[in-house]
């Protein structure tokens, strides 16, 4: 494996189109387990110009009105354009009842191992786990600091700083790394769109001034004279964001996870409730392959997780360190699979993810859905935690 390259990372603010859409999905997911915990649920939208369009298809006790969850957070997010916000965008509905799935329908405190075994994955698919030693979070740092910097430009425009911001951004961050290490930033890139005429130097210097550098305050490595650094602007007095180009839920896995520095399942994370294997599973993977790294096993770990129609446990577990384990992986490999419970119905219940949108004002999955579902340490996310470090690092 290389030890000297350049990776780079992007990530996206909360109110590009994709993201709005993964939003508005996630929060009729938080709405209908907030009314019924043991509701499921799979919400999808696509959002072009001034229409928006909502497949929603449910098992559930709930009452949700779904086109007035899309306007919150429409509104929410500060799309207020004559052309697109809240009160104008036309939205169109499919949705579809299923009845009652009483197997299914079972509580936390009613999940037995015996339970657990009997509930099913209901999809086929793979999903990782990754996590490394470059950021207190086991994030890889490309990704850390393309959400700090998309993080960044949400705050200074909901805060008013740079008012004439719109909704929709982009960020870029490349790391050169050197012997398999964060060495230095090579590249940084932002996109932003406005819907007024500001001088162009003006938002490059405001950028600068109150995005980058707050950015990476704290930070190790920081851009240098030798980074390259590319602030590009769009006017778009249409009202960017949607009115630009299109959106779709499930479109930013990459950004969802780890940036494309360790692989991620096909499948969207966002718009689906906790019995979702593609969902909870890439979330318990993570779980597995922090805990490695934060026993000191390993400075990074995949963990691969494959499930199959009709089983309750994965049909196979891998663990890869790539050379930087302290033991062989397949002795973390037996770890992993003594000390984990892959299982859809033991995953749900340790995490408490049906009770998880009660527990937070405005939901949970919702705030998921923009600056990635891994390495979330400020909502303080279940599979964050390191709590089988210590068992792990004393059986090794």
């Amino acid at each position: 494996m290389r030890k000297n390259f350049i990776f780079t990372s992007a990530s996206v603010t909360d109110g590009h189109p994709d993201k709005l859409c993964d939003q508005i999905s996630d929060a009729i997911v938080d709405r209908f387990l907030q009314q019924d915990p043991l509701a499921s649920v799979i919400a999808e939208c696509a959002v072009s110009q001034g229409l928006l369009f909502l497949a929603v298809r449910f098992s559930s006790i709930a009452l949700i009105d779904v086109p007035y969850v899309a306007r919150w957070v429409i509104n929410e997010i500060g799309y207020r354009s004559p052309n697109f916000s809240a009160r104008n965008c036309t939205i169109l509905t499919s949705i579809n009842e299923q009845p009652l799935d009483e197997e299914r329908r079972v509580s936390d405190e009613e999940l037995d191992d015996e339970k657990i075994e009997r509930i099913k994955v209901r999809n086929q698919g793979n999903v990782f786990g990754y996590a490394c030693d470059h950021t207190p979070s086991l994030m890889p740092l490309p990704i850390v600091l393309a959400h700090k910097l998309a993080r960044r430009l949400t705050t200074v425009r909901l805060s008013n700083l740079l008012p004439y911001l719109s909704p929709d951004g982009k960020t870029q961050v490349g790391v050169e790394f050197r012997d398999g290490r964060p060495y230095t930033i090579s590249s940084l890139m932002i996109l932003v769109c406005v819907t007024e005429k500001v001088n162009e130097q003006k938002i490059k210097k405001d950028i600068w001034e109150q995005v980058i550098e707050p950015a990476f305050q704290g930070e190790e490595i920081k851009p240098d004279n030798k980074t390259f650094v590319d602030i590009r602007i769009i006017y778009d007095p249409q009202g960017c964001g949607p009115m630009l180009h299109s959106g779709l839920t499930g479109r930013k896995n990459a950004v969802d996870t780890y940036g494309e520095y360790a692989r991620h399942s096909g499948a969207a994370l966002s718009g689906k409730d906790p019995t979702r294997i593609d969902r909870v599973g890439a979330y318990a993977a993570r779980y597995a392959a922090k805990n490695v790294v934060a026993a000191g096993l390993a400075r990074e770990c995949e963990v691969h997780l494959s499930y199959a129609i009709g089983r309750s446990r994965p049909v196979s577990i891998t663990v890869n360190t790539f050379g930087t384990g302290i033991i062989p992986d397949e002795k973390i490999e037996e770890l992993v699979k003594k000390h984990f419970d892959f299982r859809p119905a033991a995953i749900q219940k340790k995490f408490s993810l049906r009770k998880l949108p009660s527990l937070y004002k405005g939901g949970f999955y919702q705030k998921l859905a923009a600056f990635g579902h891994m390495g979330r340490m400020d909502l303080a996310a279940p599979w964050e935690i390191t709590d089988k470090k210590d068992l792990l690092r004393e059986e090794a």
